[in-house]
């Protein structure tokens, strides 16, 4: 592995710590809505990760035989890292890494969010398919989506529970106007 790519994924693991330190949630809003899928998502991330790069060092099935294709992961990982970042400016002081509704909570239904109703976990699902395109093999590329996807579903499930509790039939509305977490799909 050569220095851009420990840069990238340095980048990477930095900006998600970032926002795991800096933006959780505080003593004045809702608590205990979390039901620890924080913890499980880092947890079940940390594991894919490991269990995909092990997978593409012991095994050789190759997305592409040439090594441009890991060059473009990297790309992807950058534009999942800039979507990830412009999806928690846009929703500003409402975001929080762990599931919470704030103080005058607003719903938010306009720029990423007049598209998909958790844009910030689609552009995390980009990082993490540049990520498997970057270690170039198919079997740690599915891994690696099929793990995130999975943990994804599990926490959007918590949060549309508690953004319907606090919305009602605004946010039952929203749901019925956008996509979830993959444009045009789900």
């Amino acid at each position: 592995m050569n220095l851009i790519f420990t840069i990238i994924y340095l980048i990477w693991f930095l900006s998600e710590t970032l926002l795991n330190r800096l933006l959780r949630s505080k003593s004045t809003d809702k608590q205990n809505a979390d039901k620890n899928s924080l913890l499980i998502i880092w947890v079940t991330v940390v594991a894919a990760i490991i269990l995909a790069v092990y997978i593409s060092v012991k095994y050789y099935f190759p997305i592409y035989p040439d090594n441009i294709i890991r060059y473009v992961g990297l790309g992807i990982i950058l534009l999942g890292i800039v979507l990830r970042i412009a999806a928690v400016l846009q929703l500003g002081k409402f975001f929080t890494v762990d599931v919470t509704i704030r103080e005058d909570h607003k719903l938010k239904k306009d720029g990423l969010y007049k598209y998909l109703r958790h844009p910030s976990y689609f552009a995390s699902l980009i990082t993490f398919i540049g990520f498997g395109i970057s270690i170039n093999s198919w079997p740690g590329l599915v891994l690696i989506v099929v793990a995130v996807m999975m943990v994804f579903i599990f926490r959007i499930k918590i949060e549309e529970k508690i953004l319907i509790g606090q919305f009602g039939a605004e946010y039952l509305e929203y749901k019925k106007s956008t996509k979830g977490i993959i444009p045009f799909v789900y």
